[in-house]
């Protein structure tokens, strides 16, 4: 069995000898797999940091395979996640074996993301518009910025599917439910302004407020988690949890990095959200990586003259404040960020790259690599993301941080 090279050298650089193992292990895992599952494999999808396949049952249904380095954490908290939506707004689980890292997914088919809906600077325009591709300006452009002709209209689907998909996920999580807290990812705050003491390579000033806006928004939770999770419990009352995860303070659980390219268009609902993180927090949290996605390492900024109408539409669709979600907004941006310099050297030592790049197959169960706290923590913590991969050289800020900007004078 031939493994691409960039997926052994980045399953290697995350896991070391663990990863190693596991890739010597990989053809024997599969077969072991494929006899138990009754499955017949068809084609791979892109490579990130899992071996993830398409393939048919038995009863000729079709399913993707998902492997990963057993004892990561990642896949379990993703099989935890997905069991607990019972295929409500996300792809079902059909099975998992954690001893062996290995899931059995739903497919969503056609599995089209609604990054394909999202207008990109220079997209010819879809079917349903004039064969047309004058620029107009968005409200309040900085500089140059333009957004393409109807391209309003075509964002407001995008966050409509979005929007839909959260209000199906979010339901109180019940005690004792086996997923990290929300309020663990602030950690990383820390350890950046201890690395980083000054403004390189992010704005000390703006990493200090985004720390301190996420502990008073995960000690404050959106008041609207409640009514919104009745609608989707099981009893309709909707209360919190009384456990050790929920706890009755408005607590949900979280998909953990829901944007444009995790959502994807499927036969048994419109919308199935994929590849979730799994965790217990604020609802609000939910909204930030819409804000910045998709694709923002990407030098076209036209989703930053979509950015007003985006947080007015979230806001109306969740019952939230315009003020929480721009403040969710700021501080999973920056989290981003944050996150994209994990183990990246302070200007006065040596550079060392982290990692963070992304591939997605059409049926898409691939997902980003590490952001969140290098290999220790992350392997697949990307907040909506992505970044640029290893490789030589110091790692730079994307859209995110542009976002977060444009967000900062709309938080109380």
């Amino acid at each position: 069995m031939i493994l691409p090279a960039p997926f052994v050298r980045t399953v290697e650089n995350l896991f070391g000898d663990a990863g190693r193992r596991w890739l010597g292990m990989l053809p024997t895992l599969i077969e072991e797999l494929r006899h138990d599952w009754q499955l017949r494999l068809e084609e791979p999808f892109p490579l990130s940091i899992n071996w993830v396949t398409r393939v048919r049952r038995a009863d000729g249904s079709r399913a993707v395979l998902k492997l990963g380095v057993p004892g990561a954490g990642h896949l379990a908290d993703e099989a935890t996640a997905l069991e607990f939506f019972a295929g409500r707004g996300a792809v079902e689980m059909l099975a998992r074996d954690d001893s062996l890292g290995a899931l059995l997914l739903e497919e969503a088919r056609p599995g089209t993301p609604v990054t394909a809906l999202v207008p990109t600077r220079g997209q010819p325009p879809v079917a349903s518009e004039p064969a047309r591709d004058e620029m107009v300006p968005a409200s309040a452009p900085a500089r140059d910025e333009m957004v393409p002709a109807r391209a309003p209209a075509r964002d407001e689907a995008a966050t409509a599917a979005l929007i839909e998909v959260i209000r199906r996920l979010h339901r109180p999580a019940p005690p004792g439910l086996a997923l990290p807290t929300l309020a663990a990812r602030g950690a990383a705050f820390d350890r950046h302004l201890r690395r980083f003491p000054g403004d390189d390579p992010l704005p000390r000033r703006l990493v200090e407020r985004a720390a301190e806006l996420f502990t008073g928004l995960c000690a404050s939770p959106t008041e609207q988690a409640r009514p919104h999770s009745a609608t989707n419990s099981a009893g309709g009352d909707g209360s919190g949890g009384t456990g050790e995860s929920g706890g009755g303070n408005g607590w949900v659980v979280l998909h953990g990095d829901l944007h444009h390219g995790n959502v994807l268009a499927a036969e048994r609902e419109p919308w199935l959200a994929i590849d979730p993180h799994g965790l217990v927090g604020d609802a609000g949290y939910e909204v930030g990586a819409c804000l910045y996605n998709p694709d923002p390492w990407s030098g076209d900024d036209t989703v930053l003259g979509l950015l007003p109408a985006r947080v007015e539409q979230l806001a109306d669709g969740l019952g939230m404040s315009v003020e929480r979600v721009a403040a969710w907004g700021f501080v999973q941006a920056m989290l981003c960020e944050v996150w994209t310099f994990e183990g990246e050297a302070p200007a006065s030592e040596s550079r060392a790259s982290s990692p963070g790049s992304e591939t997605r197959g059409a049926g898409g169960e691939a997902r980003g690599l590490g952001s969140e706290a290098g290999a220790a923590e992350g392997g697949e913590r990307g907040a909506g993301g992505g970044g640029e991969g290893f490789g030589a050289g110091r790692r730079r800020t994307g859209r995110a941080l542009r976002v977060a900007r444009r967000l900062l004078p709309l938080v109380p």
